[in-house]
């Protein structure tokens, strides 16, 4: 399998134009909800909000130990102005993220940045078919059920002034466009509907009204993938990376790739400076997003009465 090379700097680290202590990515005064914040990646994402100069960082997820032990953690690291909230909360269950969301709304708070990192992650081996249907929902439930509805009731928030924007930031995965994916064809084709989806309801909403992208973060060598692989079969990316990149995927910076999909590792300067990929964006016509590759275009009108 061959990896996409979409600029000619691959970053497996962090890098200048993404660092969340630049100016232009400021998110003083702004609300941040992570879903699986408790540790992993959700956890350097609300390490870099931090840094960011976020007002406040809320970390979801099933585990409340977990949770409040990681937001300690952030409050012990930036003595600032940040005010970190463990929120324990399933987002499989439709009724724990409607509890989640109408105790924020309690307590008068607008999120105003959300970011979906929780995913259902489990190995199907080589034969989808073999596997019970059950198991199939579950993911799907998570993936896709459980970001849509979560996504949702982050644009339909009660206390949302009129006119204010929103950003939402999906952690996808490389997968959704690998084949094949073995071992994987169902977290792939879950993670897949779902960034196929919120692509399409960026179609429906300009990036004034919410703003919204979704990136692979990279190959990290994170809690489960230790169980499973030698640290030394890949050259893993550091977390800083995806972690600053949600950061940079959240600001003004980022809003001429509203919809898209896109690779942590490619250069954001780069993208935005290729002509070619600016046309591409430009025609509208499904690029960066999940969809049949390969094929040519027929404009519309070719196949309406006239």
């Amino acid at each position: 399998m061959s990896l996409p090379l979409l600029t000619a700097t691959y970053h497996h680290d962090t890098y200048p134009a993404i660092s969340p202590t630049n100016p232009s990515l400021s998110q003083s005064g702004k609300t941040i909800l992570i879903t699986g914040g408790g540790g992993g990646i959700g956890f350097e994402i609300a390490r870099s909000f931090a840094k960011a100069s976020a007002s406040r960082i809320i970390i979801v997820g099933r585990r409340g130990s977990l949770l409040e032990t990681s937001a300690e953690k952030l409050r012990k690291e930036f003595q600032t102005k940040t005010e970190f909230i463990a929120q324990q909360a399933d987002i499989g269950d439709d009724s724990s993220i409607t509890d989640l969301w109408e105790y924020l709304h309690s307590q008068n708070i607008f999120v105003h940045v959300l970011v979906l990192n929780a995913a259902h992650i489990s190995a199907t081996g080589p034969d989808t078919l073999t596997i019970d249907k059950g198991k199939l929902m579950e993911a799907f439930n998570v993936n896709v059920g459980g970001n849509f509805l979560m996504s949702a009731k982050f644009v339909k928030q009660i206390l949302r002034p009129k006119g204010q924007q929103l950003n939402l930031v999906n952690v996808s995965t490389s997968s959704v466009h690998s084949n094949p994916a073995p071992d994987s064809n169902v977290y792939a084709s879950s993670k897949g509907a779902f960034t196929a989806l919120v692509g399409r309801i960026a179609d429906e909403r300009p990036a004034e009204d919410v703003q919204i992208i979704s990136f692979h973060p990279g190959a990290l060598y994170s809690e489960g993938a230790s169980k499973n692989f030698d640290r030394t079969l890949l050259k893993w990316d550091e977390f800083a990376l995806p972690a600053d990149f949600s950061v940079w995927a959240s600001s003004p910076e980022a809003s001429w790739l509203h919809g898209c999909f896109v690779w942590a590792h490619w250069d954001v300067d780069e993208m935005k400076a290729d002509r070619e990929i600016q046309k591409k964006l430009a025609q509208k016509n499904g690029y960066m997003k999940v969809g049949v590759q390969g094929l040519t275009s027929v404009p519309l009108e070719a196949f309406m009465n006239k």
